[in-house]
């Protein structure tokens, strides 16, 4: 769903500071003036020591140049074998191999983009609230693709947590144009905690638009066979604006209690590059404690987190930090991130972390273990399939820095409208060609109540801000605060947060073939 909230001429252009960043390639491309219409390997864990970054304006750079105390960032392709098969992929990696980016406290977002892909592309930092110009979308009408062998510069203050980048164009994102960003804390540093990463993806060896091209085929789910729970169709043009392969059929007919999942199938499915074939074995210390920063970079797949024989504390979603939950299994939907701390027992072993994709059996992971600890090999297919994932841990989540006491100053009440046949979703029933700007105020105090009235669930990102999770289905609670929110099917969310980023931000739902 691309929604975009639109604040105004008057607020969303930007002022003198915000015009001294403004690429010159944005400005000579006209525009400037937000008013403009807008077009329809294993991951490393070294850490990134730039250091002595001093504030730039940003510029178009030339393909050679980089600026000095910057990390420069390359979009690349790139070989991948899955499951004994070659394949070419993106990457996004620094200069000394690792993917993605890791800061440390103080460590400005300082990064020169070099898109070496071959094809235009721009990157979305994904949680992350830089200047609107800066935010990786053209949607927006606010800046442009970066065209192959072309650099941008990039250069905001950070916000703490887990968060990750990936492609806002067409479909790149699921040929693996995607990597973390994480931002530690001083508390990070100070903690006896092992840091490990975890991105999620979805992998298939087909050609994305040829899975779109599939989905928006007339009658296509009336032949598909059907998965334990159904399918999950897409929306096409689910989005707003705001302003201040072997591959199965796609399953296709609705499932039990007429929830959707699933309108994709996938060859397999990624923790950090690898399958269940050949895991990531990371070793930890006996009684030793370990953070798994979970993302969900998958393009159209939610995923149950199954910790195991480890009891797990969610301590932080979407890049906040939360009151301690205790947990052994975790719903997270595409786009969302979760911080859980596990101690590894005293006694050692081998522990694997699994996730596995809702309404089926096929699943992936890492596997923690102490040294000198055997490995056995895991099967890729739990012995049943999972159920949807749903908002059992939404309920028990409670934000530690949540909103500040106060009446919205406006409720828009927001309908996800759409079906599989055909293959057409919208937002209060408009397609993304028609959508009606969300207008808010800077400083105003927004709600949004977004009403699901589709057999799918939703994972819904604001672009820009973070909400408080405030309602489920009525009943009201001080919940998290996100960037991305699950609306179960049938069900109601109500989100808050204040509109103090100007400028014109996406609103959209996070599978990718839906944005499409």
């Amino acid at each position: 769903m691309r929604h975009a909230t639109k604040q105004g001429a008057a607020a969303a252009k930007a002022g003198p500071q915000q015009q001294a960043v403004l690429p010159p390639a944005i400005a000579r491309a006209g525009l400037d003036d937000p008013a403009t219409d807008m077009p329809a390997a294993m991951l490393s864990r070294r850490r990134v020591l730039t250091t002595g970054v001093a504030s730039v304006s940003l510029a178009a750079l030339l393909p050679s140049q980089a600026r000095a105390g910057a990390t420069r960032l390359t979009i690349e392709r790139r070989s991948l074998e899955v499951n004994g098969r070659p394949a070419t992929v993106f990457g996004i990696r620094q200069d000394n191999g690792a993917f993605g980016i890791e800061l440390d406290p103080g460590q400005r977002f300082a990064v020169d983009l070099r898109n070496r892909a071959g094809v235009p592309s721009i990157l979305h930092w994904h949680g992350q609230i830089p200047p609107v110009r800066q935010d990786g979308v053209t949607q927006t009408g606010l800046e442009t693709l970066i065209p192959a062998g072309a650099d941008q510069a990039y250069d905001y203050v950070p916000r703490p947590g887990t968060y990750w980048m990936h492609s806002h164009h067409g479909l790149q994102e699921q040929q693996l144009m995607a990597a973390p960003l994480i931002v530690r804390t001083p508390a990070d540093l100070r903690a006896d905690v092992q840091d490990v990463t975890v991105l999620l993806q979805d992998f298939t060896f087909r050609d994305p638009q040829e899975i779109l091209a599939g989905l928006r085929r007339a009658g296509l789910a009336q032949h598909a066979p059907r998965a334990p729970m159904g399918n999950r169709p897409g929306m096409s043009g689910m989005a707003t604006t705001m302003g201040s392969g072997g591959m199965r059929m796609p399953s296709g007919g609705a499932g039990a209690g007429g929830m959707d999942l699933n309108d994709v199938a996938y060859d397999a499915f990624l923790a950090n590059d690898r399958t269940l074939a050949d895991p990531e074995v990371v070793r930890t210390e006996r009684g030793g404690q370990v953070r798994l920063r979970l993302i969900n970079g998958a393009a159209a797949t939610a995923f149950w987190i199954d910790l195991g024989a480890l009891d797990g504390t969610v301590v932080a979603v979407d890049g906040d930090p939360v009151h301690p939950v205790p947990v052994r299994r975790i719903p997270i939907a595409e786009a969302q991130r979760v911080d859980v701390v596990l101690r590894i027992p005293a006694a050692g072993g081998a522990f694997p972390v699994l996730a596995q994709r809702e309404g089926d059996r096929p699943r992936t992971g890492i596997v923690l273990a102490t040294r000198g600890t055997a490995v056995r090999k895991l099967p890729s297919d739990a012995p049943a399939a999972a159920g949807a994932v749903d908002m059992s841990l939404e309920q028990r989540l409670r934000a530690r820095v949540p909103l500040g006491p106060r009446r919205p100053d406006i409720v828009y009440r927001v309908a996800l409208t759409g079906q599989m046949m055909p293959f057409a979703w919208g937002i209060d029933g408009r397609p993304w060609s028609d959508r009606v700007p969300l207008e808010v105020a800077q400083g105003k105090r927004v709600v949004f109540d977004l009403v699901n009235r589709t057999a799918m669930a939703h994972p819904m990102h604001l672009h820009g801000h973070h909400f408080q999770v405030q309602a489920l289905n009525g009943v009201r609670f001080g919940g998290a605060m996100r960037d991305t929110v699950l609306v179960p099917v049938g069900g109601m969310v109500r989100i808050a947060f204040d509109a103090d980023s100007p400028g014109r931000w996406l609103f959209h739902c996070h599978n990718l073939y839906h944005m499409a």
